[in-house]
């Protein structure tokens, strides 16, 4: 097997272990709402950083026998496992709209990526790498804090999400460096960039586990598997040289590429808060119409109400009213 071929079999089981760990995490989110970062003390949690752990251990070993912009995209096919597992394993079914929206990012991620030149031997000196860890952990820091601010659970979550693949294409860009460097006999700074790939892996940890609170699954994980490796992306168009294939039609379909994984993005978004929301004036009326109707009658279980009859059927034999002469 060839290493190009190789890299792409660990990158699609490293994209199923990490849909079963979003799904797991999903789950806990939703039994442990006490707990949105870290619930420790709940198993199911343990057997999702043990399937994120299997992904990522997969993912770095793809990342050392391929180039960086043909493992990130196969990454974004972690959406499109998730969906059809968890409605086999937890019974969880997504709608239309969740799945025209997950298709749609990851095609047009996956264009995206495709459309980006490798550089397979690029790396980053010491003080550039110190400069990229702390403009991202800065912003994964103003993004937690917008995140605290927020009310709606679907938007807050969203937030979260975008901060978790933050973190996550960071550690995925610091551990291509890592690789280069040691099979290219260069292992500089190494433990700096170690440690760099220890935060990020788990500040994109704790923020995915809090995306999945209130949110449900689809529109945290594809904000995540979209933001992952566009940053990634981004990443290797500025500081490793790469660069869009096809030169000026290339940029163009790049940029639409981006326009169809946003709105991917969207409409994921749009399902999960249509979900959310209450149902709509008619909704209401008509549920109150049912309930009225099966409300028993006052007089309950002892007996049946006692019979009103309406003043305008009462004969005038029964009216004792005495009218003044002057009303006459």
């Amino acid at each position: 097997m060839s290493a190009l071929a190789l890299s792409v079999l660990l990158s699609l089981v490293s994209a199923v272990a990490y849909a079963a760990g979003a799904i797991v995490q999903e789950r806990v989110a939703a039994a442990t709402p006490g707990s949105p970062y870290a619930p420790l003390r709940h198993g199911g949690w343990w057997a999702a950083m043990t399937l994120n752990g299997l992904g990522a251990g997969l993912h770095v070993v793809a990342l050392a026998y391929g180039p960086l912009s043909l493992v990130q995209p196969l990454g974004a096919l972690t959406i499109v496992f998730a969906l059809p597992m968890a409605a086999v394993f937890v019974h969880r079914k997504a709608g239309a709209t969740a799945w025209r929206g997950a298709i749609m990012a990851a095609v047009g991620l996956a264009g995206l990526l495709a459309l980006t030149g490798g550089a397979d031997s690029g790396t980053l000196p010491g003080g550039e790498r110190t400069v990229l860890a702390l403009a991202t952990f800065g912003g994964i820091a103003v993004l937690f804090l917008a995140a605290l601010r927020v009310r709606k659970p679907v938007v807050r979550s969203i937030v979260l999400a975008t901060g978790a693949g933050v973190a996550f294409g960071a550690a995925s860009v610091f551990t291509k460096t890592v690789a280069v460097d040691l099979t290219s006999h260069t292992p500089t700074a190494e433990w700096a960039s170690l440690l760099a790939i220890a935060g990020f892996a788990a500040t994109g940890v704790l923020l995915s586990q809090a995306s999945y609170r209130g949110a449900g699954l689809a529109a945290p994980l594809a904000t995540v598997t979209v933001v992952n490796p566009v940053l990634a992306a981004a990443i290797g168009v500025t500081l490793f040289g790469e660069q869009f294939r096809y030169g000026v039609a290339g940029t163009v379909l790049a940029l639409a590429c981006g326009v169809v994984a946003a709105g991917g993005l969207i409409l994921l978004t749009t399902e999960r808060l249509s979900a959310d929301r209450p149902g709509s004036e008619d909704e209401r009326v008509s549920g109150d119409r049912q309930n009225s109707a099966q409300v028993p009658p006052p007089g309950g279980p002892a007996g049946p109400a006692p019979r009103l009859v309406p003043a305008r059927t009462r004969s005038k034999k029964d009216d004792h009213t005495v009218t003044p002469p002057a009303l006459r």
